[in-house]
């Protein structure tokens, strides 16, 4: 049972008392890779100082849009720079828009984005994509630079079903969060539209705890019941989605056992 936790930020300050034993959790719960996302690039930094650490855990540098104000001009080439050496850092991210959040425009949000992309481009690697409230705008985006294909996610996925098959007809995967497992969940025929081949596992650790443990900390041991809503949801078994899944991380993220 080989079983992954694509997105995570064990960097944040609700891990500091107790890293060692989140990971361990995981581990004794099937989890053989977690990947964990810098948002800015002093958390990108600690991101990659703990892959350092662990040996199941990756990391990935990158800008997110609601960070851009705690950023300057040095840190893309210094990201570049950083993910261009060490073999544990495997994707850019996590990058994209948010317009939910009002404290940065999207005009400021559009180049950023564009060069963490460019980044991913250069070093190929694939990119994690944050998507708050802006699909149109990122759809407007990807259409006006002509972007036909590009290997990364949408993570945690909000969008329409046609907002959907836009982005895997570009060629990325698409990743649900605990949010599958709520009680007010509306959207399983979306889910289920999405093609197994296309569908990765994540938590968004430390947010969107999944139900049963829904109003605590989230972690990557909980990933295991985002699959088990999936194989519900898919009329799969467990394990079916969870190899199904790590094969997909591993193509898309070079990963092995």
């Amino acid at each position: 049972m080989y079983i992954t936790d694509t997105h995570t930020h064990l960097h944040f300050d609700q891990y500091a008392p107790d890293l060692q034993e989140v990971v361990q959790r995981a581990r004794e719960r099937g989890v053989v890779k977690i990947l964990t996302l810098g948002t800015d690039y002093q958390s990108s930094l600690q991101s990659f100082e703990i892959a350092q650490q662990y040996d199941l855990v990756y990391a990935a540098v990158g800008i997110h849009p609601t960070d851009i104000f705690k950023s300057t001009q040095d840190d893309i080439p210094r990201l570049k720079l950083l993910a261009q050496k060490e073999p544990r850092i495997v994707a850019i991210g996590e990058v994209g828009f948010d317009l939910y959040w009002k404290e940065v425009p999207l005009d400021q949000q559009i180049p950023v984005f564009e060069q963490m992309l460019d980044t991913a481009k250069e070093l190929n690697l694939p990119v994690v994509i944050h998507n708050r409230d802006a699909h149109r705008e990122m759809r407007d985006f990807f259409e006006s630079r002509q972007i036909k294909k590009i290997a990364g996610v949408m993570h945690s996925f909000s969008g329409t079903l046609d907002d959907a098959k836009f982005y895997l007809d570009r060629g990325l995967h698409i990743s649900f969060t605990g949010v599958i497992t709520f009680k007010n969940f509306r959207s399983q025929e979306l889910v289920k539209a999405i093609p197994l081949d296309r569908l990765l596992l994540e938590t968004d650790s430390p947010f969107l705890t999944p139900v049963p443990n829904r109003g605590k900390r989230n972690e990557p041991a909980f990933v295991e019941f985002v699959a088990r809503r999936l194989a519900e949801i898919y009329d799969k078994s467990f394990l079916e989605i969870t190899q199904t899944t790590f094969r997909n991380a591993k193509s898309l993220f070079g990963w092995d056992i």
